[in-house]
């Protein structure tokens, strides 16, 4: 595999996991417990999907093919998809939507700060951008973990209940194959088993001052990267795809 593809395919895995964690977080327009956070919800949905189109906007011009932001998140295949599973998982009940995204900013906090060392100068201006928009997601995340954690008895259960379902998703986060390995080496990619420690400080800290404790993973879940997925992300494809599907080439 050239520089070049493996440029195009990590653009694509970092796109990915945007684009499907935003659609996720977009399902709660409307719906938030609060007004408040219908808004912030929603912003922060905002962000990863703005983050996507930068990323995508990029791997179309790095392919070469003629592919647009459009055409590289809307009209590929379930199989095609490389982001990793626990963007797809479905937003369950507020404290699961809140776990999610909480495990996920604490690990895209310290990825984007490093990414800003890319020698990739268009990645690099990415990171920059995206580093200050997840300093909120995971400042608000953290307080809402703190928040439901402290609460009542009720909110206490269902972040427990949360943090078991999810944990098992984030190992694949720190996950380093071969393309991983080929980025690093070319200079443009993040070592993401080097933030795992970092990682685990801040979900311990902020999970301490919860009254909250991180569940034993066990056997950690994965296969997002290969286009491996679980049966949740064909029906956010099927509701994220529609438009492009039923009028191919529709512009607004």
């Amino acid at each position: 595999m050239s520089d070049n593809d493996v440029l195009f395919t990590y653009l694509l895995r970092l796109a990915d996991d945007q684009l499907i964690l935003g659609q996720r977080l977009g399902e709660w327009c409307g719906n938030a417990p609060t007004l408040e956070e219908d808004l912030a919800l929603t912003n922060i949905s905002l962000d990863l999907i703005g983050q996507a189109r930068s990323l995508y906007s990029y791997a179309g011009e790095v392919e070469g093919k003629g592919r647009d932001e459009d055409q590289l998140a809307f009209v590929r295949y379930e199989q095609d998809y490389l982001n990793a599973l626990i963007a797809e998982q479905p937003n369950g009940d507020f404290a699961h939507t809140i776990v999610r995204q909480f495990f996920v900013s604490a690990f895209m906090a310290p990825f984007w700060r490093e990414m800003e060392k890319s020698s990739d100068n268009t990645l690099a201006a990415i990171a920059a951008k995206a580093s200050k928009e997840v300093a909120y997601h995971l400042r608000h995340t953290s307080e809402w973990v703190v928040r439901l954690g402290d609460g009542t008895d009720e909110s206490h259960e269902r972040m427990v209940e949360a943090l078991e379902d999810l944990v098992m998703y984030t190992g694949e986060l720190f996950e380093s194959d071969g393309l991983v390995k080929a980025a690093i080496e070319a200079g443009f990619a993040v070592d993401v088993a080097s933030l795992q420690d970092e990682w685990k400080r801040t979900v311990d800290s902020v999970l301490k001052e919860a009254t909250l404790e991180l569940p034993e993973a066990g056997h950690m879940q994965s296969g997002g990267r290969e286009g491996r997925h679980t049966e949740h992300l064909g029906h956010i494809l099927s509701e994220l795809q529609y438009m492009q599907r039923a009028y191919p080439g529709m512009s607004w």
